[in-house]
């Protein structure tokens, strides 16, 4: 990401130099698509603009200026990256104009090598899952040594056997217990979903993440591109009476994706209320923050018409009274309705024709060039089914005014044409559109299209622009003025470059307001039922973004991150004068923070964690980077996201989609039940294999009823087969209605313990209780032949159970959901058949014989007491 060289200025020259070279102190010379080599201070600027959307979060390239910013509180740390417009940062790339600027940091003293620091200073942290069953493991250790001391000392004194044959007793005792096949099981169990979450585009870069995907009680989000589009896009249009909806979502091209809605965005949003249209205007974004003023723009611009007030205040502007609703003038068409293509084509050929921008493949971003905010427009025209490139093409430009943004507009002069303008234009006539920021635009406006139809103006209406302006930015939205006008032929001649007075310099206001544009980059539509489904799981959606308060309270008051509970927002700078109990506090009362710098996004993080809670972090710029290796779970964007945040991620999206996360908590949860499935069915098995011959001597009976080579047989054929059965599992119903487990909860807890004591003895019971019923009638052979099927068929019994943790299994929803559990009992089955009936196999290898009817009966019916057993013992939980 880093400039590999840069052009300085030294002795006076233009010099080329690597990157390596430069030094603070260096007078840097920036032009579009330069890679920023380090962080600038800058001197001059000419329509300069950077992306630094993986710096600072903004979706949009941020226009830069020379003048001092006042830093809040006299303190320049507390203003977020985003907010210093006199400054480059290293690695940020050049998106318009040129500067010149003084290089005041390289290497790790920039902000990004801030980033850097902040990462490699965060510890990497070891999952509940991996430190528990490590101590599992111990246990057992501990368990399977005494139980084979016992069994050594049975064997020895109680059957009178030697030394060396009492060992052997006591190892096999040992070796039926140890669960030789956990680990390849619980790394297949985490397998199994790996491979099935990066099938839903959650790809695993750490395989125990998966488990702590489970615990999460808190996701803290990123906003652009994880829960918008990352698209700007024109989500309505406001005309002299009317609000037009644009679907956003809705990739079919139709003109009725513009429905009339006077009921959207019609007031200020709730962060507004009691506050001044300056004010609002000023807190939105498209406020231009910088310059020597407070604010960087004004209702009357620097440049306004001759004899306008440019003292710089919008203050001076009538104040309306109220945010009521629009006019419920029917024209052109009624609410509900969609307007004709015509209508659509002709308000917003101003946005298509005045605007140097080249739309992406079939709309998409594939190809596209330009600025995104005018973007939007086009891509809104091109869905309603306009053709963009003939609209152009129909009508070439004939002059310019380049947009800059020291006056914040663009215009452009076109031949008339009846498609675009109608019969409003006369022949020696050429049309102007004009394109900018409303504040600039309504101050040389005359006249208004009434209802947005072309053909019929009235007087400019100041104060319902500017209260429209207001709503439309206390929403979080950028606002586009559109404006058109004409002049005569014999005014200009093609190809004139044309100076800003154009527009503003003239005597009185000429031009005619058509309508605004209210863009933004719209959440995704699959997050909205994603971040609900979160809510009901129990797990709380926070957003963390660089991005403006109000844009992100907008958003995530469409995201239903806004409510009662968390009904506002809090910015970076807010958080920074906090003390840790503050922020603590902080954390838990607030869903949305803006403005938020690196540092904020860990101390959220950390703040969380201290006050229990389970975090995943997501972002996708290097700016995330340290708050994803902080949090329990760092989850990196994989299309927009740098190889940074990835790097320090455990989870990357390969499609930027919240909803996925939450697919991939589902998944979590249900590896933690799995693993305890799989402890389930593979330690009773276990047990009762290196028990039941240490029972079976205890009781009396002469001899062991498993041969060792039958407990190897035993151990192998169960891991093998049904254990793999828990690792496959799918999720059970309703285990996203359940809270988020509790922070520590053991993975063998009292309940699970509980069922694998009660498994154990079951298995126990029935195995060395049905060599006591053959005991006298049948050989020895044929008594381990008993021994070893209803042991088998018992852990078939105690898998089937094992399959669902809370739900009963007594129902025919146990026959489908996962078909490798009917393979495995098959598979299982057909080899007890084979070990007990080949002859040779049977008698040599595993010293056994066959069996008849009788002795199966007692198989079935104790595999049937033990199912029944294991399901009393749920039903009683």
């Amino acid at each position: 990401m880093l400039s590999s060289d840069a052009i300085l200025i030294r002795d006076g020259k233009e010099v080329k130099v690597a990157g390596t070279d430069i030094v603070p102190g260096d007078v840097v010379i920036l032009q579009t698509g330069d890679r920023v080599p380090g962080d600038i201070r800058l001197l001059q600027v000419n329509n300069l603009a950077c992306q630094e959307a993986a710096l600072t979060g903004e979706s949009v390239p941020i226009d830069k200026i020379t003048d001092p910013i006042v830093a809040a509180n006299g303190n320049p740390q507390q203003t977020p990256l985003g907010d210093r417009k006199n400054m480059c940062f290293s690695a940020t790339l050049v998106s318009q104009g040129y500067g010149v600027g003084l290089i005041v940091s390289t290497g790790d003293n920039t902000e990004i090598g801030t980033i850097n620091s902040l990462v490699n200073k965060v510890e990497e942290k070891k999952t509940a899952v991996l430190e528990q069953i490590a101590f599992i493991a111990k246990c057992l250790a501990g368990f399977i040594s005494i139980c084979a001391v016992i069994t050594w000392c049975t064997a020895f004194f109680m059957l009178s056997e030697s030394a060396l044959d009492s060992l052997t007793i006591a190892l096999t005792c040992a070796v039926a217990m140890i669960p030789e096949g956990l680990d390849a099981i619980v790394t297949m169990t985490y397998s199994w979903s790996v491979a099935k979450m990066a099938k839903q585009n959650a790809i695993i870069r750490k395989l125990p993440a998966v488990e702590t995907l489970g615990s999460v009680t808190v996701i803290c989000s990123d906003k652009t591109g994880t829960l918008t589009k990352n698209e700007m896009s024109l989500v309505a249009f406001v005309t002299s009476n009317a609000h037009y909806k644009n679907d956003v979502d809705n990739k079919t091209r139709t003109s009725t994706n513009f429905i009339r809605d006077d009921s959207y965005l019609a007031h200020r949003a709730a962060g507004a209320a009691g506050k001044s249209t300056a004010e609002v205007i000023h807190s939105g974004p498209s406020a231009h923050h910088g310059g020597k003023r407070q604010f960087g723009f004004s209702m009357h611009g620097e440049n306004s018409y001759r004899g306008a007030k440019d003292d710089g205040l919008v203050e001076d502007l009538p104040t309306p009274e109220g945010d009521g609703p629009v006019s419920s003038d029917s024209t052109p068409v009624g609410a509900g309705e969609s307007p004709s293509l015509t209508f659509i084509r002709q308000a917003l050929v101003g946005g298509v024709l005045c605007s140097k921008c080249t739309l992406g493949k079939n709309g998409s971003r594939e190809g596209e060039f330009g600025n995104p905010t005018e973007l939007s427009i086009l891509r809104a025209s091109y869905f309603v089914d306009v053709d963009v490139d003939g609209m152009k093409a129909n009508a070439p430009i004939v002059a310019e005014v380049p947009f800059s943004s020291e006056y914040k507009f663009m215009a452009t002069v076109h031949a008339p044409s009846t498609e675009n303008d109608g019969n409003t234009v006369s022949a020696d006539e050429y049309v102007v559109h004009a394109k900018g920021a409303p504040d600039r635009m309504i101050k040389v406006c005359a006249n208004q299209v009434k209802a947005g139809v072309l053909g019929e103006t009235e007087p400019m209406n100041l104060e319902y622009w500017t209260e429209q302006i207001a709503i439309l930015s206390s929403h979080g939205l950028r606002v586009l003025a559109l404006c058109r006008g004409t002049v005569k032929k014999s005014e200009l001649k093609e190809g004139d470059q044309l100076s800003a007075s154009f527009v503003n310099g003239r005597d009185e206001p000429w031009l005619t307001m058509v309508g605004l544009c209210a863009i933004m980059d719209p959440p995704r539509p699959e997050c909205v039922s994603a971040i609900a489904e979160a809510h009901t799981a129990g797990v709380r959606v926070a957003m963390i973004t660089g991005d403006h308060k109000d844009t992100a309270r907008a958003i995530g008051d469409q995201l239903g991150l806004v409510d009662e509970k968390y009904n506002d927002a809090i910015t970076g700078p807010e958080l920074d004068g906090m003390t840790e109990e503050e922020l603590r506090k902080a954390v838990l009362k607030y869903n949305i923070f803006a403005r938020a710098s690196p540092q904020n996004k860990i101390q959220i993080v950390k703040a969380l964690q201290a006050e229990g809670q389970i975090c995943s972090m997501t972002g996708d710029g290097v700016n995330d980077a340290p708050a994803l290796k902080a949090a329990d779970m760092g989850v990196a964007m994989g299309k927009e996201g740098t190889d940074v945040a990835r790097e320090a991620s455990e989870m990357i999206l390969a499609d930027d989609n919240f909803a996925t996360i939450v697919y991939a908590v589902k998944e979590g949860r249900t590896v933690w039940d799995n693993l305890r499935k799989v402890l389930l069915i593979n330690t009773p098995i276990n047990n009762a294999q290196g028990l039941s011959v240490l029972f079976g001597i205890l009781l009396g009976l002469p001899q062991s009823p498993l041969t060792p080579v039958q407990v190897l047989y035993c151990n192998l054929i169960c891991a093998v087969t049904l254990g793999f059965v828990a690792a496959v599992e799918p999720a059970e119903e309703g285990i996203m209605t359940k809270p988020p487990r509790r922070l520590g909860k053991r993975l063998i807890g009292r309940f699970l313990l509980l069922r694998i004591v009660i498994g154990t003895i079951a298995l126990i019971a029935t195995t060395v209780g049905s060599v006591f019923m053959v005991q006298n009638d049948y050989s020895l052979p044929e008594q381990r032949s008993q021994a070893l099927n209803t042991l088998s068929f018992g852990a078939i019994a105690i898998t089937i159970s094992a399959r669902y943790s809370h739900n009963s299994s007594f129902s025919t929803s146990i026959l489908t959901g996962n078909p490798l559990c009917w393979y495995s009992v098959a598979i299982m089955t057909v080899l007890q058949l084979f070990i007990t009936y080949t002859p040779g196999l049977n008698s040599v290898v595993f010293e056994m014989a066959g069996m008849d009817w009788y002795q199966w009966v007692i198989v079935l019916i104790f595999m049937v007491v033990t199912f029944v057993v294991m399901e009393v013992e749920k039903a009683v939980r």
